[in-house]
């Protein structure tokens, strides 16, 4: 599963199947279900070295994740799920992200953390080929794939933080939990679940956010996802990122 990208053939970083039973709904599937490739991760990419030097200068760091179509047991694939850490610890605000559908249909589980065991907002975002989805300042995350066809998608993030997976191995998954019948349900390792909202991505024309443009286009214009590094100057772009 090598990925041409520019001039270059990139070897994956891979979840294997197995690695997401501690946050899979139908955890005893996996009793007879064989181990195999999840999906794929390809970090830290460019197509061209001065664009890798463009994108260090900035602090971004550029993926990209393909994640092949099946079903785990009663649910639908989907990735580990993370939170981001704090820009400063002096901040309440953690690290945004922005991704891009690049092939296929995602469904983006996003929550809102009140404590260690309950959050206060959850957000299923649907997403198609072309659209842009910002994950906000203090949202955890899950992607999944619901159709029949391979998920591929990139996203932007700043390159100087790891993944928090810790509260999501703790809670076993997300505060919902997808179903093959179409389902959401509460997954109740969490004291409180609100109803989740479903939403759908707008455009982000300050950001160069547009469906038809390509986003790794913006290495032209690498201010422009400066609220990544900085979201702390962007307080209102994170307001009215879906609509419902």
């Amino acid at each position: 599963m090598k990925l041409k990208f520019g001039e270059q053939l990139i070897e994956p970083e891979i979840r294997r199947l197995h690695d997401l039973r501690d946050v899979a709904f139908d955890s005893a599937w996996f009793e007879g279900a064989p181990d195999r490739d999840a999906y794929y991760m390809y970090r830290d990419l460019a197509r061209t070295p001065p664009d890798a030097e463009v994108i260090t200068r900035h602090q971004l760091r550029y993926d990209i994740t393909i994640i092949p179509p099946f079903t785990m047991g009663l649910e639908f694939v989907k990735t580990y799920g993370h939170y981001h850490p704090r820009v400063n610890p002096k901040l309440r605000d953690t690290y945004p992200e922005v991704y891009e559908v690049l092939d296929g249909e995602a469904h983006y589980l996003l929550q809102r953390a009140k404590d260690e065991e309950s959050v206060d907002e959850v957000i299923l975002v649907k997403a198609k080929r072309g659209d842009k989805v910002i994950v906000p300042p203090n949202y955890g995350h899950v992607t999944i794939n619901t159709s029949e066809h391979t998920l591929k998608m990139a996203n932007w993030v700043c390159r100087s933080f790891d993944s928090v997976y810790e509260p999501y191995a703790k809670l076993h998954g997300g505060a919902y939990y997808e179903l093959i019948n179409g389902k959401l349900l509460h997954n109740r390792a969490y004291q409180n679940v609100p109803g989740i909202k479903v939403a759908y991505p707008v455009e982000v024309p300050d950001q160069g956010l547009l469906k038809g443009k390509p986003m790794y286009e913006l290495i032209e214009e690498p201010y422009l996802l400066e609220f990544l590094t900085a979201p702390e100057r962007y307080t209102g772009l994170f307001q009215e990122l879906y609509y419902r």
